[in-house]
């Protein structure tokens, strides 16, 4: 049977994906949803996304192409979740659990909904009664500008069912994308929202003037403070160092494609939020992940002074020189 997939999304990391999978030989059908019917439009015309990634050639065929997302879900047998975490509830609010049921689902949200402060695995679970089994995640280093580069990329693709994660895996191959599967889904989704909190970081010390000696000691503790995290939220035995780990962190922190990093130095140099965020005209997931966090951590009271010290900036208004400089006493 010819596998059928759908992608709910029409970002940059959305167009990667459909670049990935159209690219990849295997044979397959493939579906996309996004809400902006300008760019649907122009899709179907021009074969390329006129917003994000408009040098990628777009070969999905255009009856595949809608803004009805459960004509979408309903043709799907694996579902690409592909849009900013604070808009999944509102894009989702036309399907029911039984709509999902008996699909697929891989998140490739870096983020965590808001007011349910949960990670998408989770949110589709509880909410949408899919099995924990069922559901995958696709966490990188890999950005989306260097996907339409053809850069050669590596991705993981973790689920609790290891054949599941490795027959998407198989989708996404390519001459330029090479994958790996892991059984760990809870700590590379928490590590994925984490290190978007720890790239707005990096932003904001580059924006104060930080060097790259200082970049290094904050990121190696940044490391660690995922480590914790994730070892308190699901204590199995993992290797940091594992590129879904450490690489994704490091691309995040340090690379111009950044959209966190990008954020975090506007930051820095003076912007308010409100400002950075509409100059920047893409959602820097770190933003509202480090609210979500700071609430997920009053259970399990890990001590995480990094992302403690940039929701103190972000939320509560507090001094970006002041809070670094506070913050350079407690790294080492």
């Amino acid at each position: 049977m010819i596998p059928k997939i759908a992608m709910i999304g029409g970002g940059s990391w959305a167009t990667a994906i459909v670049k990935m999978l159209s690219d990849n030989l295997a044979e397959k059908e493939i579906f996309w949803w996004m809400r902006n019917e300008e760019a649907i439009a122009h899709i179907k015309a021009f074969k390329h996304n006129p917003n994000y990634l408009s040098s990628v050639e777009i070969k999905v065929p255009e009856a595949n192409i809608s803004a009805d997302i459960n004509l979408i879900i309903k043709n799907a047998d694996y579902l690409i979740l592909n849009v900013p975490a604070a808009f999944l509830k509102e894009s989702l609010k036309d399907v029911s659990p039984a709509d999902l049921k008996g699909k697929k689902i891989i998140s490739a949200i870096k983020g965590i909904v808001p007011d349910e402060n949960l990670i998408i695995g989770e949110f589709i679970n509880q909410k949408y009664e899919v099995p924990i089994t069922d559901i995958s995640v696709i966490s990188g280093p890999c950005h989306a500008e260097e996907v339409a580069l053809e850069k050669l990329s590596y991705l993981t693709i973790a689920s609790i069912d290891l054949s599941f994660a490795d027959t998407f895996a198989k989708l996404l191959n390519t001459r330029y994308i090479k994958t790996n599967v892991s059984d760990d889904i809870f700590g590379t989704e928490y590590a994925a929202v984490l290190k978007n909190i720890y790239a707005v970081a990096s932003g904001i010390c580059h924006g104060l003037g930080y060097g790259d000696n200082f970049q290094a000691v904050l990121i190696s503790n940044a490391i660690r403070e995922i480590k914790d995290f994730v070892d308190a939220v699901h204590p199995i035995d993992r290797d940091i160092k594992e590129s879904a780990y450490l690489g994704d962190l490091l691309v995040t922190a340090y690379s111009q494609f950044s959209r966190n990093r990008t954020f975090g130095n506007m930051i820095g140099k003076g912007y308010t939020v409100k400002s950075a965020q509409l100059e920047m005209n893409m959602i820097a997931e770190g933003y509202y992940a480090v609210s979500c966090m700071h609430h997920i951590n009053k259970k399990y009271k890990v001590e995480m002074p990094i992302s403690r010290a940039v929701y103190a900036i972000l939320y509560e208004k507090h001094s970006p020189h002041i809070e670094m400089r506070l913050l350079t006493e407690q790294l080492n």
